[in-house]
């Protein structure tokens, strides 16, 4: 049976930290192992940061620029040299690519899906990027670790490789404290005690850190995902971990896998406005697993339409829990707390028997 392969490389193993430059070597190590996986049967996808950070070398400017505007107009720059140097790179081995650029916005397109899995059958290695050239704060994934997780969880991978610059996962940053102890493997019931000292370092051209793997690998793992973080300027180890031999840290998935729609919904797409409910609509959704009824619902906040992302919030104003809507925002401040009989002759006929079916619906722990 062929298996999914999702790696995901970092600014900071894409290009040298003194400069900013791409790590040619790296990238045309990479390159070679992804075609070589491919040619064995492998469907492989990339996630591949850098633009901002390959923006800032063509630039030539010595900061990561912090300003938004000014950000993704070197994504902009940036993102066109990284995909060609992809392409020029895959074509000497005869390996098609195709470049996907995403925001959060993007995950609520059920076509996403289909897109991949399409290029997958073509033969195809696509390679995935934020978008950054038009996404804002409320739309960005904040990190690629976050959207290599949630491409995985989407296409059902069989593993993640998350590389970037140490070897492995410890118990504190190595780079900090020469006593850190290296962590070789993490089972599903040892996720919740890991006890790490991950700080928040990265480098001047990146934007993650080892907090954003560790919530990358949680996403995955529980999408029924294995996940390893491993060293990124040697890709040939994905082949050699694959074989069975530990490198880097492993994460096993859990036993019995979340639903990947339900993470995609509460990992993956923003929230364009709050629904507030009542007592006996909480029950009904955390306790029965039922789909939500306009008659629970008390208040309407924001502007959305029917098919976006809202919260769930209850009457102690904590959120609870996170759904598509069926209904706009205006349908549903006409609609809340009537029952279902009354809403035909309020909205007329062909209206959605519930407001969030309990298919598009998340409970927040």
């Amino acid at each position: 049976m062929t298996q999914t392969i999702v790696v995901k490389i970092g600014t900071s193993s894409l290009t040298r930290p003194e400069t900013g430059n791409l790590a040619l070597s790296t990238i045309s190590s990479l390159v070679e192992t992804l075609t070589c996986l491919h040619k064995d049967n492998y469907q492989v996808i990339l996630v591949s940061s850098g633009a901002v950070g390959v923006g800032c070398g063509r630039l030539n400017l010595t900061q990561r620029p912090q300003n938004l505007n000014v950000k993704q107009a070197v994504a902009a720059v940036g993102q066109g040299r990284l995909i060609r140097i992809y392409d020029d790179l895959f074509n000497n081995l005869k390996q098609p690519i195709a470049q996907i650029l995403l925001t959060r916005g993007d995950l609520s397109d059920v076509n996403i899906s289909s897109t991949f899995n399409a290029l997958l059958d073509l033969g195809v290695i696509p390679i995935v990027n934020e978008n950054d050239t038009v996404a804002t704060d409320e739309l960005k994934f904040g990190d690629n670790d976050t959207l290599s997780a949630l491409v995985a969880s989407l296409v059902k991978a069989d593993w993640l490789f998350l590389l970037t610059d140490v070897d492995q996962l410890y118990s504190a940053d190595p780079r900090i404290e020469p006593a850190a102890i290296p962590i070789d493997l993490v089972n599903s019931e040892e996720f919740a005690q890991l006890q790490v000292d991950v700080g928040n370092t990265v480098g001047s051209w990146g934007t993650g850190g080892m907090i954003t793997k560790l919530r990358a690998a949680k996403i995955a793992s529980n999408a029924g995902v294995t996940t390893v973080i491993t060293n990124g300027q040697t890709p040939s180890n994905i082949i050699k971990i694959i074989a069975g031999e530990a490198i880097g840290t492993k994460f096993e998935p859990q036993t019995q896998p979340d639903n990947a729609r339900k993470l995609w919904i509460a990992n993956g797409l923003v929230a364009m406005g709050k629904i507030y409910l009542d007592d006996g609509a909480v029950k009904a959704l955390s306790s029965q697993g039922k789909s939500l009824l306009a008659a629970g619902v008390v208040d309407v906040e924001g502007d959305f339409t029917a098919s976006d992302a809202v919260d769930l919030i209850d009457s102690q104003g904590q959120e609870i829990g996170k759904g598509i809507v069926n209904y706009s925002s205006s349908e549903l401040k006409e609609i809340k707390g009537k029952k279902s009989i009354d809403i035909v002759n309020i909205l007329g006929d062909s209206t959605p028997e519930t407001v969030i079916h309990r298919d598009n619906l998340v409970i927040l722990n």
